[in-house]
């Protein structure tokens, strides 16, 4: 796979890379991006082999809150078929790695996710890149990651595991700290088995019957807000985890989601000042983004496609971005002036943030300016 062949003639500074589940963890937990989230009882096979969303690179068939509980059993045949359809076409060459996003499955807590496991076969892992661990806490966490390690053992394959945090013990301030802690204390257990952390900021948000309306980020929410800010804090530090956003639950379908003709702007400064740009649906999830990848976020729980083009497009880096960045790793210490003479760099403090935006521009690709955004957004203008 790589990103944005939803606009194969945009031209970027670099391009980028192809990856796929065996690639380096360091790597691909960069990598995951708008991940699509779909009932695991939908049939989805047609839509991947067809390339019907060519800007996929990431879906998740869910066996939790976006499946009754009646429906399990369906989603998990559904799941397996989908499994034995794609492996076999890989096995005889009717496809390869570039065809298959990363196939990821959201259990529905730790027995479901044994029963789901037992009717595993080797080839299926082939094509399994991993699976979501729902309302993930101190006292569930281990349990899933051990058995994930027994099924990473049993199979000689990797198989990644991403907690979702979501707990009311995390929402609630009085138990967060101790809860964060103790969810870093199993994920440190298991680091080569964790390819990126994930937030629930709906359950979060239900904890205090708050819903960020479109006009509203959910930085707006001010008791959710605190509680990302601190997952931030305990799992990006020293560049330790990979954190995605949270979901945005507004969209509409066709051309309302898309620009209809290309505005002469500097679109972040337009969407931090709420100028009007493309419809209150898109303009507030691109505004959310643009504080996403301020914060340290990396990618976003989807739940429509038209939002793949946004997520994606702004996890590229820019040109100047990227110049910084390569100063900064290969100086020795010190500050320096940028290149364009217009920032310090200076070489210990950035050193992090360079190393993380190198990793995007190895995912996203490297772009030309600001102006640029709105090109790779939207094919053809």
């Amino acid at each position: 796979m790589r990103h944005h062949l939803y606009n194969p003639d945009f031209k970027f500074v670099k391009e980028p890379e192809e990856f796929n589940k065996y690639t380096d963890r360091n790597v691909l937990q960069f990598c995951l991006g708008a991940t699509m989230y779909m009932p695991g009882h939908k049939d989805f096979i047609d839509a991947i082999l067809t390339h019907k969303y060519p800007g996929l690179t990431s879906m998740v068939m869910c066996f939790e809150d976006a499946c009754k509980l009646e429906d399990v059993p369906r989603a998990e045949e559904n799941s397996i078929h989908t499994l034995n359809v794609l492996s076999q076409k890989l096995e005889d060459g009717e496809i390869t790695y570039a065809d298959i996003p990363l196939l990821i499955f959201r259990v529905r807590n730790l027995e479901q996710f044994k029963h789901f496991a037992e009717q595993l076969e080797p080839r299926h892992i082939k094509v399994l890149a991993g699976f979501n661990f729902p309302k993930f806490n101190a006292e569930n966490g281990e349990g899933y990651f051990s058995y994930l390690r027994e099924l990473n053992n049993k199979f000689g394959e990797i198989i990644y595991g991403m907690p979702i945090i979501e707990d009311s013990t995390v929402a609630f301030k009085e138990t967060r700290m101790e809860e964060l802690l103790g969810i870093k204390k199993i994920l440190d257990r298991y680091k080569p088995l964790v390819l990126n952390v994930r937030v629930g900021a709906t359950d979060f948000s239900s904890c205090f019957g708050a819903r960020r309306d479109v006009e509203y980020t959910i930085y707006d929410i001010m008791t959710v807000s605190d509680i990302l800010l601190d997952i931030l804090n305990i799992f990006t530090r020293r560049g330790d985890y990979v954190v995605s956003g949270p979901v945005w639950e507004y969209f509409k379908v066709k051309k309302s989601m898309r620009f209809q003709e290309l505005p002469k702007i500097n679109i972040q400064e337009s969407l931090l000042r709420r100028e009007p740009l493309v419809s209150a649906e898109v303009d507030g999830l691109m505004r959310e983004l643009v504080i996403d990848k301020a914060n340290g976020f990396i990618g976003k729980t989807i739940i429509h496609p038209s939002h793949i083009n946004y997520v994606n497009g702004f996890l590229a880096v820019t040109k100047e971005e990227y110049e910084d960045a390569l100063q900064v790793l290969n100086t020795s210490g010190g500050v320096i002036k940028s290149g364009t003479a217009n920032k310090m760099n200076e070489i210990g403090p950035h050193r992090l943030w360079a190393e993380r935006l190198v990793a995007r521009a190895t995912a996203y690709g490297v772009i030309e300016n600001k102006q640029s955004y709105l090109h790779l957004f939207n094919p053809q203008m």
